[in-house]
């Protein structure tokens, strides 16, 4: 019977260490695949940080790029200011004229009673004064007459 115990308890271990040893097979096959997913893991966050210095590189350029938009834009804006009031100013003189020369022509054009009564020399004087008046009001406007 000891001899018989002996062997039991012998093969008993024999099959514990083949469980052991296949259970560490096991954990082997894990842990390669655990240092393979590290080393993609750290691929993957090489390739993370690269993206993320051309995007703040990118950014720090589409800032200049704004900065460059806003101060030609604000340029452009005042320009554009200047150009309006100069419109305004020459629209305005343009309509001074318009207002004179329908003074001039309004006077230059014989009435109907002047045509049956008087002769076209009234008109004419008319169209005279009215020019005169017409070329102070434009030197009053200038600023060149007292």
């Amino acid at each position: 019977m000891s001899h018989s115990l002996g062997i039991v308890i012998e093969s008993l271990v024999a099959v514990l260490l083949m469980l052991t040893i296949g259970y560490c097979m096991l954990l082997n096959k894990r842990l390669q695949r655990l240092k393979a997913d590290e080393h993609s893991l750290k691929a993957t966050i090489a390739e993370l940080i690269t993206a993320t210095e051309i995007a703040e590189r990118a950014i720090g350029g589409l800032k200049h790029t704004v900065r460059d938009v806003n101060e030609n834009l604000g340029s452009q804006l005042t320009a554009a200011t200047e150009m309006a009031g100069h419109l305004k100013n020459m629209l305005a003189e343009g309509d001074g004229v318009i207002r004179r020369l329908s003074k001039i022509a309004i006077a230059a054009r014989p009435s109907q009673e002047a045509e049956s009564t008087a002769a076209p020399r009234v008109s004419s004087a008319k169209a005279v004064a009215a020019a005169a008046e017409a070329f102070s009001e434009r030197r009053r406007a200038s600023g060149l007459a007292a």
